[in-house]
């Protein structure tokens, strides 16, 4: 199920978050009757990588990762970027051969990078001087693990999650920001279903906000959201999102301890907008399916910090937004995009094929 194989403006010259968002609902953004107008401004990376991990830190600094080994890096705002991936290794497959699916970062200097495949095609590298050097701290051994994404609760504690392991989802723990990692005692977590599995598909399949931990699967219909307030003793919900082989729950967002959306679909049917998006309001216990749904399928989302039920989902078909914490979407772009990342202040990051990145430009 993992097995997935100049119009920028910079973020002074934006409108104000504030007047972007023209609402009649209880957002953060205002009273003002008018509809958001969003679009991405494209930036150039020099890349044709599939860029599925997207980790922003601030208007001026972002990473990218994807295929080919490929790790991104700019400070400028995206206006250039450079590549600082780890270099080739004598372990087999090389670093050019492997995937990275999902990154966290914290600064430009800090990363943690996570590949994907199976046996030791799963590794963690970590940096903490901008990727002139890369330690590998992680390196899988499992023949059944297959990690699909990584979150980071604060810098130093940090959890990665694999498809299931002797019928139960794989957790790793960090509680020294990405340096070293050890397998969390399974015995907290709620059994998995045959043919559940993740989808290592934006880095937002395991998620972690207010002190608490969210995992999405599919492969199974529904496809499923497992919950945990500690990140040792889980339960699981049925999310309300169609699942099956290649279907299910994609990604899984918390803006806090109550209010969560998950989108997903199938990823063979890209325009497929039936039953890809659910929200929850009281910490996933329970899962509605949307009133009007994204325009197709969707790998990731993100809610726009600090106001309120708005959040962006995306996917290779295009882009939407809610304006009320996921029960109702709009389209707003049909470009392709596999992550999509916000930060306070309605800065939003957005990366995908061909090595495509944008930041979010209201109008």
């Amino acid at each position: 199920m993992a097995r997935l194989t100049r119009n920028f403006l910079l973020g002074a010259l934006l409108i104000p978050t504030s007047h972007a968002f023209g609402l009649s609902v209880s957002t953060g953004f205002g009273t003002t009757h008018a509809q958001p107008k969003l679009s991405w401004g494209l930036l150039p990376t020099n890349s044709t990588a599939r860029l599925r991990g997207l980790a922003p830190v601030s208007d001026s600094i972002a990473w990218a990762s994807g295929t080919e080994g490929t790790v991104l890096r700019t400070t400028d705002g995206g206006h250039t970027w450079k590549s600082v991936g780890p270099p080739s290794s004598t372990t087999s497959p090389d670093v050019s051969e492997l995937e990275f699916r999902d990154i966290a970062a914290w600064s430009a200097t800090k990363a943690v990078i996570l590949s994907i495949g199976t046996g030791n095609s799963s590794r963690i590298y970590a940096t903490s001087d901008g990727g002139l050097t890369w330690d590998l701290a992680f390196t899988n051994g499992e023949p059944a693990a297959f990690y699909d994404c990584i979150a980071f609760a604060t810098p130093q504690h940090g959890m990665a999650m694999s498809d299931p392991v002797d019928g139960k989802v794989r957790l790793l723990e960090t509680r020294d920001g990405g340096a070293s990692w050890t397998v969390v005692d399974p015995k907290g977590m709620a059994p998995a279903q045959e043919g559940e599995a993740g989808f290592a598909a934006s880095g937002t399949c395991i998620a972690t906000a207010a002190g608490r931990w969210y995992v999405a699967t599919g492969g199974v219909d529904p496809g499923r959201v497992f919950r945990s307030g500690d990140g040792y003793h889980w339960d699981v919900s049925n999310a309300s999102i169609a699942g099956g082989e290649g279907a299910g729950v994609f990604s899984v967002q918390f803006r806090d301890a109550r209010h969560g959306i998950a989108v997903g679909g199938n990823y063979s049917l890209p325009d497929g907008a039936v039953d890809n998006a659910a929200w929850s309001d009281d910490g996933g216990v329970s899962w509605t399916p949307a009133a009007s749904f994204p325009s197709g399928y969707r790998s990731g989302s993100s809610w726009v910090l600090g106001r309120g039920g708005v959040a962006l989902a995306v996917g290779p078909s295009g882009s939407d937004f809610t304006l009320d914490g996921g029960r109702n979407w709009r389209n707003f772009n049909n470009g392709s995009f596999d992550s999509v990342e916000c930060l306070e202040g309605g800065v939003c990051w957005a990366s995908g094929e061909d090595g495509r990145v944008a930041r979010l430009v209201f109008l």
